[in-house]
């Protein structure tokens, strides 16, 4: 599910607004947190904790090019 980063937390939690409208408390695994640094207004793929719908994690982030290709093909909204 894609996702825009709304605020950095600390640590390894981010809040993120997903596109169902939901804000979700999410982390960033172990395996990729020394690989990606976020900011706010980031475009992420997060997966939502099949237990727990108000968290998930992030597997992804989509560099700039990637963002604009996205909008052009009405994947994102704005």
């Amino acid at each position: 599910m894609l996702g825009t980063v709304e605020s950095l937390l600390g640590a390894n939690k981010i809040r993120v607004r997903c596109m169902d409208g939901v804000v979700r408390l999410a982390r960033i695994p172990g395996k990729i947190k020394k690989r990606i640094w976020l900011m706010e207004g980031d475009v992420v793929i997060v997966v939502p904790w099949s237990f727990q719908n108000e968290k998930a994690d992030i597997v992804w982030k989509y560099s700039g090019p990637q963002v604009n290709w996205l909008q052009r093909k009405g994947f994102l909204k704005s």
